[in-house]
């Protein structure tokens, strides 16, 4: 197997599947209770039932433009087809989710090339509490299951918690964590560990970020130097920008995407803390409105329950 090849592969184990079934249910409950209701006493699919259906969606977190979008696409095959009933509307908002997901990701995390870059650098960024710890945590240990060296990097530097959280992760998983004292420069923080990544002859680093969502310019120089020192090192790093949101905060998941999309160049998304919500929809508008590949979810507490984001898995496991 080649480096990252395991990526490429569907997530299909049974496992995998009950776990993803499980972290969506609370969603799932909602999501259908909600259907039901707006097609109470209804035979077939008019403006009125549409017109619920939007108000399910919104309600939902699938966010307004996403919600319009959808309803405008059902209302065109409500038209064309002439006749349907509520009872095929299930079947009829999958395939209109899965399509629009498909569209919106046409670089799907299965498919994507990572080439042959060694290491492979990721840069994690994301507002304090929203899993972005736990997130390269994670990570860390699923590729470290598939026989990859990797390193982690403390850049968050303002906060002592975030330095020993990461080296408590790099314990638990068993990779290395490169560190200084709280307070450096996270620039400096990146560069030696990039350095030390090439030294150690490791597969990939993971550089944490601080989780402040201070004013825009603020952010973008921060993020920007950073950047700029690593790619003293590697000159086309990192690889990867990866913005970490958490799906139980809705609305408030697209301003810090908003936010962080303008402040840098954000090539890939991971949506945490998905099984203590019912806000599983902000994936479909975050996925939509941002054209960001979603590459991973959380779906439980488990070190296992980061899964790479399949859109086919995802649907279906919310309309099972």
């Amino acid at each position: 197997m080649g480096l990252f090849d395991f990526f490429k592969k569907k997530e299909t184990a049974p496992a995998a599947q009950e776990a993803l079934d499980k972290g969506l249910e609370k969603t799932k409950e909602g999501f259908f209770n909600k259907i039901t209701k707006a097609v109470a006493g209804k035979s077939s699919i008019d403006d009125d039932v549409l017109d619920n259906l939007e108000e399910v969606l919104v309600t939902s977190d699938v966010g307004v433009t996403t919600t319009l979008k959808i309803i405008d696409r059902i209302q065109a095959r409500v038209a064309k087809d002439k006749y349907l009933s509520t009872s095929e509307l299930h079947l009829l908002l999958r395939d209109e989710i899965q399509l629009l997901l498909a569209e919106n990701n046409s670089n799907d995390f299965r498919n994507f090339e990572y080439g042959n870059h060694k290491p492979y650098v990721i840069m994690v960024v994301g507002v304090n509490g929203v899993g972005k710890t736990t997130t390269i945590g994670k990570l860390a240990h699923k590729l470290k299951n598939e026989n990859l060296k990797v390193v982690l990097g403390a850049a968050d530097t303002f906060r002592a918690a975030a330095v020993e959280q990461i080296k408590l992760w790099g314990e638990r998983v068993g990779v290395r964590v490169v560190a200084q004292a709280m307070g450096s420069d996270p620039a400096s923080v990146a560069f030696d560990t990039l350095q030390s990544a090439i030294a150690n002859n490791e597969d990939v680093v993971i550089i944490d970020t601080a989780g402040r969502l201070h004013n825009k310019v603020g952010l973008m120089n921060e993020l920007g130097k950073i950047k700029n020192v690593m790619q003293k090192v590697i000159p086309n790093a990192p690889h990867e920008i990866l913005l970490v949101l958490d799906g139980s905060t809705g609305q408030n998941a697209f301003e810090q995407c908003k936010q962080f999309t303008e402040a840098t160049d954000v090539n890939a998304l991971a949506i945490t803390k998905l099984d203590g919500t019912a806000k599983g929809g902000v994936v479909i508008g975050i996925s939509d409105q941002f054209k960001i590949p979603v590459k991973y979810i959380g779906v439980g507490e488990k070190m296992d329950d980061l899964q790479l984001f399949d859109k086919k898995d995802f649907v279906n496991s919310l309309f099972s």
